[in-house]
């Protein structure tokens, strides 16, 4: 089987899509793999590593604010199309995936046209703009979240849960290779602060304000400011590590981080909280507030309810994260409940579960 998979932008998207590929991989290894990801975007990068080959679309999505980028928008979706319509011939997919993102569009809008079978990944509880274009044009949509007929056709619905790494399984075994790896004291509690691939101001600022209040905090820290914050510590990674507290623009063994933290303070992303359920720690949820439909605060609170997180608003995190964080730290009980309820709710078999339904697409096709 020849899979085709396109979408990317954030991690939020790339990283279930790798996902995917890894468990195509493991059902069958013959299958051949490409990505489909738009230029400069985060996939170019990150996909390579993960030893998938990926091509580019000159894709770009409107800005929010007046320029003159935007009058290129409508001739970067022409060349888009034509370059995917190119990479189609080429590669003759049995099967093409959209996880969202701009260059699934394109690239998925062709395939369809070509009679490509397609299915199409929403990790969130708010379909993205990409995937409710694509949804009339696509066999299979597999969905994390209940309710999503609201934007898809339900016919085609299946809920499988959002897919993460195979290396984020069973991470309490890889406890002693995490303090290796950070150089972390493995008798100090430690702290997991980070706001996705992209950062997060909030976070970021938060984290600040502790350790500038603090020579060295009682408890160690993993800090990733992301790629857009990085500027300003780079030339102090040196000072901070000796207090303790260990800073990166990106952390690539995220499987490590989790393995080591005693608590975790981030955004409530789809990706980030499937995440979470599988790996059981303890975690204070920001919502961003910048997202479509505020989904990020319906994440968070369908987890509070649940028992399984603490959540803090993005306007009440200055006053109230760290000492909140610091609170849990030190309360080994509250982590203990956290654990158990985060746990009841993750989905381990996501990937397999959508692999299967990639499965009976090709199927059908022969």
């Amino acid at each position: 089987m020849k899979v085709i998979i396109s979408g990317g932008g954030t991690g939020g998207h790339i990283f279930p899509a790798i996902a995917i590929a890894d468990a195509l991989k493991d059902k069958d290894p013959s299958t051949e793999i490409l990505f489909v990801g738009a230029e400069g975007k985060m996939e170019m990068e990150r996909v390579p590593k993960a030893g998938y080959p990926i091509a580019g679309l000159p894709i770009r999505g409107l800005q929010r604010r007046l320029t003159w980028q935007n009058a290129l928008v409508p001739f970067r979706i022409l060349k888009s199309l034509l370059k995917a319509s190119g990479l189609l011939k080429t590669f003759r997919p049995d099967v093409a995936i959209g996880v969202g993102g701009y260059a699934s569009g394109p690239l998925l809008y062709t395939a369809a046209r070509k009679k490509i079978p397609c299915l199409i990944q929403e990790q969130n509880s708010y379909a993205g703009i990409t995937n409710r274009l694509l949804a009339k044009k696509v066999k299979t949509i597999c969905v994390a979240y209940p309710g999503m007929q609201a934007y898809f056709p339900e016919g085609k619905l299946v809920q499988t849960g959002n897919p993460v790494r195979a290396d984020l399984t069973d991470i309490d075994a890889k406890r002693i290779e995490g303090y290796a790896h950070f150089n972390l004291d493995p008798n100090r509690k430690t702290l997991l602060a980070f706001g996705g691939s992209l950062g997060a101001k909030t976070i970021n600022q938060s984290v600040q304000a502790l350790i500038g209040k603090h020579d060295a905090p009682e408890f160690q820290i993993i800090w990733q400011t992301g790629k857009g914050s990085w500027n300003q510590w780079e030339d102090k990674v040196s000072e901070l590590d000796t207090r303790g507290i260990h800073i990166m623009p990106f952390i690539d063994r995220m499987d490590l981080a989790y393995a080591v933290a005693d608590v975790v303070i981030c955004r409530a992303g789809a990706l980030t909280i499937s995440e979470l359920c599988l790996v059981a720690r303890p975690a204070i949820l920001v919502p961003s507030p910048y997202v479509a439909e505020d989904h990020q605060t319906k994440n968070a609170r369908s987890i509070e309810q649940s028992g399984g997180c603490l959540v803090v608003t993005d306007q009440e995190a200055e006053s109230k994260l760290l000492p909140l964080a610091i609170e849990l730290l030190h309360n080994e009980n509250k982590q203990k409940e956290l654990k158990v309820a985060i746990r009841k709710l993750a989905k381990p078999n996501a990937a397999k579960e959508i692999v299967d339904e990639i499965w009976k697409l090709y199927k059908a096709n022969q």
